[in-house]
């Protein structure tokens, strides 16, 4: 998933569904074979419900979309929606009020006799018909006030409740494509989550408009509301018919759109700007930015024509629907049916009912529209992108066993890949054991199914907590008891001490800086306190006003004291994956003492690219594609010859020149 934006860093796309290859320089055949970014989203029907867009179908889900509008703001801040409720129908009322009283003050004003009586017969009216206009526009200005208050609550609250649902997926989800597609989908949803509701005030303004001039009307005349209908029918099926064409051209650029993003992030990020430089990376990221930029503009353009066509001919028919409707008006009036007064006063009404129902229309094929995207939300709030937590109850003790038993596991994607194969092992408390391997051996995949991050596939082998299966235990319960540090640790924008000990506010327990100190010391990360600025209330984060950054080593000394920290406080399984590929001999010397001393009451794992730091194991599991195919102390493995810990041991050993240099080559 994206990863939060900070000022100085843009947001990280989410990964592509097929591998994604930005391409290499060559001849334009290699080019036309390079896999590009592509994206797909099974389930996916907007396409379909864009497809299927008429005014029908637009007309039978605006009730929907509506209440679900609403909904979100009566959600946000209740006593503000029920304000615009109401403001919203006495503004309605009053639209009745003004055209009722326009349409009495015209036929005072035209009846025979002196002009003087006719105006102080008609004075009352045109009060009201003063105060009406004029009370109406101060609630216009009251419903935006309100409307202002409520949008960004409401992009907050679906911001946060997406939040919430992402944290609540298995792990395992981030490695499908689905997750991350349903993802991106569902963060657009929430970005329009404001919109919805602003498009709804609008449709049920020009509703209410449209129905208070439509009875006035009616009133005037039953013939005038048919003709009404006839000519403003025309505008409002091209507003639908655009809404459709730019929605499909949207979405048939939604890969370029995304790619853009992902160009952008790699080309500017500060973690590859260095990279982008030295490689001269630049001009290739930017053909590509600007080739994607260009499919969008070519479908905007198409759309744009097809657009403009659609609403010349919708011009053209409303021009002969305006002439249907005040032909029909004057074959009234010239017939006697109405009086001159009352043909001005439903020139005046029409107008306002014609404007009110293309209102309708045209907001709400954009209600539309954006109802599609927030159905993407919600359809990851309830289902956490198809992946929610969902486990046992029960409550682990710090373990004294933990044993896998035949277990395989496969990674999900459009390439799956078998990660273990067979696997059969017990961890028992006290131990610390070593884990060694190739690249790509399986190593960081056992351990996040030791710590239960991943879980084991039905049927394909199981992992237990002192004889209990790891599924079958409280998640959160269980990773309380879990401290690890990956290879791609955190680095979190967080003052010093808090990076250490992560306790949200209310949570922190008595004697909390002598702890994170005592941790600190074990991680040689003391000594990075010593010289911030504020100590332990020194922000770390460069890209923030004031924030300081860390160099590579120092904040894997951060991430080490984190999980001495966490499993001092709550002794179980203690996890550190290459924990000391960053840091110089001195630090990783009182790392790596401080592991073996902490060794009672937790089982320790670690694993290691360096063979000389597993000489503190208890016990060393040696992987090879999947499987453990050696185990044993150092001194057993090393000592065996035709072993892979002996191969990996003798390259690692092996510091010799091939070929010595002559003289003059110094």
């Amino acid at each position: 998933m994206a990863q939060p934006a900070t000022p100085a860093q843009p947001v990280a796309p989410a990964q592509p569904v097929a591998p994604a290859h930005l391409g290499r320089p060559g001849s334009d055949q290699q080019h036309e074979h390079n896999e590009n970014l592509r994206f797909d989203l099974p389930g996916d029907n907007r396409a379909v419900a864009a497809t299927s867009l008429s005014t029908g179908s637009m007309v039978r889900r605006l009730p929907h979309l509506v209440r679900r509008a609403l909904g979100l703001a009566w959600k946000a801040d209740r006593r503000s929606t029920a304000a615009v409720l109401v403001c919203q129908a006495i503004s309605g009322i009053l639209g009745a009020v003004v055209l009722a009283a326009t349409a009495a003050s015209l036929a005072g004003v035209m009846r025979e006799g002196p002009v003087t009586e006719h105006l102080r017969q008609t004075a009352p009216a045109l009060t009201v018909l003063t105060l009406s206009a004029g009370a109406r526009a101060l609630l216009g200005v009251v419903v935006a006030a309100l409307s202002g208050r409520i949008a960004p609550r409401i992009a907050r609250g679906a911001e946060l409740a997406l939040v919430e649902a992402g944290t609540q997926a298995e792990l395992a989800a981030y490695n499908t494509p689905d997750f991350n597609d349903a993802w991106e989908a569902a963060d657009r949803g929430a970005q329009t989550a404001p919109d919805l509701l602003a498009d709804a005030l609008d449709v049920i303004a020009a509703a209410v408009s449209f129905l208070a001039a439509a009875g006035i009307v009616a009133t005037l005349d039953p013939l005038l509301f048919p003709a009404l209908l006839l000519g403003s029918a025309p505008a409002g099926i091209a507003a639908v018919r655009t809404a459709r064409i730019h929605y499909l051209a949207a979405l048939a650029t939604t890969d370029e759109r995304r790619a853009l993003r992902i160009y952008r992030w790699w080309a500017v990020d500060k973690l590859h700007a260095d990279q982008v430089r030295a490689s001269t990376v630049a001009p290739l990221l930017l053909s590509k930015y600007r080739a994607a930029d260009q499919k969008i503009a070519d479908a905007t353009d198409t759309a744009t024509r097809t657009a403009a066509r659609v609403s010349a001919l919708a011009a053209l028919a409303t021009g002969a629907g305006t002439a249907l409707v005040w032909g029909t008006l004057l074959t009234i009036v010239a017939t006697g049916r109405i009086t001159v007064a009352a043909g001005l006063a439903a020139t005046f009404a029409l107008r306002t009912a014609a404007s009110g129902l293309q209102g309708v229309v045209g907001t709400g094929a954009r209600l539309y529209r954006v109802g599609l995207y927030l159905d993407d939300w919600a359809n990851f709030l309830d289902q956490a992108g198809g992946a929610r937590i969902r486990r046992g109850t029960r409550t682990p003790a710090a373990p004294t066993t933990i044993e896998v038993r035949d277990l395989t596991y496969t990674y999900p994607g459009t390439e799956a890949k078998t990660a273990l194969h067979g696997v059969d092992l017990t961890l028992r408390q006290g131990e610390v054991i070593a884990i060694v391997g190739h690249n790509g051996s399986g190593k960081s995949t056992l351990t996040r199914l030791l710590t239960g991050l991943l879980l084991p596939e039905p049927g394909h082998g199981e992992v237990r907590w002192d004889g209990v299966p790891i599924e079958d235990l409280d998640a959160d319960a269980l990773w309380r008891r879990v401290a690890y540090t990956p290879q791609e640790f955190a680095r979190w924008p967080l003052p010093a001490a808090e990076n250490i000990h992560l306790a949200a506010p209310g949570t922190e327990p008595a004697g909390l800086q002598a702890r994170v100190e005592e941790a600190a010391g074990a991680a040689a990360f003391d000594q990075v306190v010593a010289g911030l600025r504020s100590g332990w209330r020194t922000l770390l984060a460069q890209e923030w006003l004031g924030g300081h950054q860390l160099s590579g080593g120092e904040w894997q000394r951060a991430a080490v004291a984190r999980s001495v920290y966490r499993s001092t406080q709550a002794p179980g399984l203690l996890v550190l994956d290459e924990p000391t590929s960053d840091l110089d001999p001195a630090a990783e010397h009182r790392i790596l003492h401080a592991v073996r001393a902490m060794a009672k009451g937790r089982i320790t794992v670690l694993v290691t690219h360096n063979l000389a730091n597993t000489r503190l194991a208890d016990r060393i599991l040696v992987m090879s594609s999947g499987r453990v195919v050696q185990e044993g102390s150092y001194d057993a493995l090393a000592a065996d010859d035709d072993g892979l810990f002996r191969e990996l041991l003798d390259f690692q050993l092996d510091r010799s020149v091939p070929t010595q240099r002559a003289a003059e080559d110094h």
